[in-house]
Order: structure tokens, then C-alpha cells, then sequence
């Protein structure tokens, strides 16, 4: 599987990362599923039927890893906004052509093309969570059974 097959999920869950190596990636995310219909009711009003979102525990976990990384970070998804000045692929998983993260990258790092070589931006929109990688390695995507 590779990360342009990952760009048309929708409504993903970031499980957590780690470092195998040092200056490698490994991160962890699930689909989800929607549940059943309940109301929503907030103080007196129904605002009728909502449907939440879960993890999908039938699916397979989705290992992302990068053999090596230029940076990363993991904010959380309530503090962010949406920038038109952004382009990108795909819809949860993405392949920035120009962002805020590239940029700060071109500013506060000496990676360029000649090293250590082209990198990309790799960025996750999950709920709760936005991950963004800029590497210059391809990711490997695994399917790991749930325990």
C-alpha cells in the first residue's frame, strides 16, 4: 500500500507515535465508523438526531513509517483553522504543494533540495488531531491487525 492509496479515507483517529530509530517515525491511526442515531439535546432544545463518530475496532490499525524525518508535529485539531493559502492533495491524508509548516520549515531549519535532498509534506487531518511530517523519505503504509 502507499500513502496515495490512504488519500481518500475520511474521518480517521490518531492512536500515538513512536521513534523506532533514531530520527525515524512510526505513527499509528484508525478509521472510524459511525454509530447509531441518538438526539442531541443541549439544555431544553432537541436539535434532533446526531450520529457519533467511533473507532472502527473491526479495521485494521494504519502504520505510517518514515525512515528518516527533516521534523514533525502533532497539534491538536481545536486550535487550528483552515488557510486558504494551503494547496494539498487528497482529503485526511495529504501531500502539501505549498504550507505554513513548509514554510516554517525553509525558515527555521537549513533543509533544502541539495540536503538533505527534496522532501515532502505529509500531513494528516484526524479528529482531535492534525500530524505533519516533512521527510524526504516515502512513507511505507502496514495494515496491522487489532490485538
Amino acid at each position: 500500500m502507499e500513502y496515495k492509496d490512504l488519500k481518500e479515507l475520511k474521518d480517521v483517529f490518531f492512536f500515538g507515535h513512536t521513534e523506532p530509530e533514531v530520527n525515524s517515525l512510526r505513527l499509528y491511526f484508525s478509521k472510524s465508523k459511525t454509530g447509531e442515531a441518538e438526539p442531541l439535546i443541549i439544555g431544553e432544545k432537541n436539535f434532533g438526531d446526531s450520529y457519533p463518530i467511533n473507532v472502527d475496532k473491526n479495521s485494521p490499525v494504519i502504520q505510517i513509517d518514515f525512515e528518516t524525518y527533516v521534523a514533525y508535529s502533532i497539534r491538536n485539531e481545536s486550535f487550528t483553522t483552515w488557510d486558504d493559502y494551503e494547496e494539498f492533495e487528497g482529503k485526511i491524508f495529504r501531500i502539501y504543494k505549498k504550507s505554513r509548516y513548509l514554510d516554517f520549515i525553509t525558515v527555521g531549519t537549513f533543509a533544502s533540495e541539495d540536503f538533505p535532498g527534496p522532501f515532502k509534506h505529509y500531513g494528516i487531518s484526524c479528529f482531535d488531531h492534525i500530524v505533519d511530517v516533512v521527510s524526504v523519505s516515502e512513507p511505507v503504509i502496514n495494515e496491522i491487525k487489532r490485538r
